[in-house]
C-alpha cells in the first residue's frame, strides 16, 4: 500500500524581491545551513545582473532563465520483461522548476576563477539568452527523450 501524500511546505517569499523563485534559488545555493551566505550570493548575483543589463529587471532575467532551462521532456527508466527501457515522459511544473534551478546552480559552481555571485550572474544572463551550460543540459535531455520516442508506448 502506498504511503499518504505529504503536504508540500509553502516557502515564504524573499524579503527583497518578494518572489518564491528567489527563495528557492537561495535554498539551492545554501550549503551547510548557511542561509545568510546564500542570500548574499543570490542578491549579489541579481545586483550584478542589474548592473550588467541596465534596461532589464533582474527578476525578469531570472524568470526567463528558468523558462529557458526547464525541460519539457525527460527519460525515466522502466523495466519491462527483463530489459530496461528509457521511456520519455513529460515533466511536471514543480520538477521543471527544480531541475532548472539545480542545473543553473551546478553550472555556476562548475565555473572557476571568480566569486560565486559573479558566476551565478553570468550563468543567469547566458541562460536568459538561451546559451550556457544549463541550456546545453536541457538540450541533451530533450535529445535523449527524442531518440527514445520509440519506447513511449511503455509509459505508465
Amino acid at each position: 500500500m502506498r504511503s499518504p501524500i505529504k503536504k508540500k511546505r509553502v516557502l515564504e517569499a524573499d524579503i527583497v524581491y518578494e518572489s518564491d523563485k528567489v527563495t528557492k534559488l537561495i535554498n539551492y545555493i545554501m550549503e551547510r545551513g548557511k542561509k545568510n551566505t546564500a542570500r548574499s550570493v543570490v542578491y549579489g548575483a541579481l545586483k550584478e545582473v542589474k548592473e550588467t543589463l541596465k534596461d532589464v529587471e533582474p527578476l525578469e532575467v531570472l524568470e526567463t532563465a528558468i523558462r529557458n532551462v526547464g525541460p519539457t521532456m525527460e527519460v525515466r527508466s522502466r523495466r519491462v520483461g527483463g530489459a530496461n527501457y528509457q521511456v520519455p515522459r513529460e515533466v511536471r511544473q514543480e520538477r521543471r522548476l527544480a531541475l532548472a534551478l539545480r542545473w543553473i546552480v551546478n553550472a555556476a559552481k562548475a565555473r572557476k576563477g571568480s566569486p560565486m555571485h559573479k558566476r551565478l550572474a553570468e550563468e543567469l544572463i547566458l541562460a536568459s539568452k538561451n546559451e550556457g551550460e544549463a541550456v546545453k543540459r536541457r538540450e541533451n535531455t530533450h535529445k535523449m527523450a527524442e531518440s527514445n520516442k520509440a519506447f513511449a508506448h511503455f509509459a505508465w
